[in-house]
């Protein structure tokens, strides 16, 4: 199975279990973040990403550069528990 039939499998087993509200308000939300404009401004597969400096959990800063030069590096984004 491709990436992107697990996504769909995925997709579609969220939403089975979302009342029709819910579902409504989701693809409200989705349309108004394309109506916005931002789907344009998201980075293209193979675009290098900008550099950065974030503090970590211990509260050092930690530059991408840096971390580039030890090697690939992977950006996970947690959005919290909502």
């Amino acid at each position: 199975m491709s990436l992107q039939e697990k996504l769909n499998a995925h997709k579609a087993k969220s939403q089975a279990g979302r009342s029709p509200e819910i579902a409504a308000t989701f693809r409200r939300a989705t349309e108004e973040l394309r109506a916005s404009g931002i789907v344009e401004l998201v980075l293209k597969i193979g675009t290098a990403a900008p550099r950065f400096a974030l503090l970590n959990a211990q509260g050092t800063t930690v530059s991408s550069a840096d971390l580039l030069q030890r090697g690939p590096l992977v950006l996970s984004f947690y959005r919290g528990h909502w």
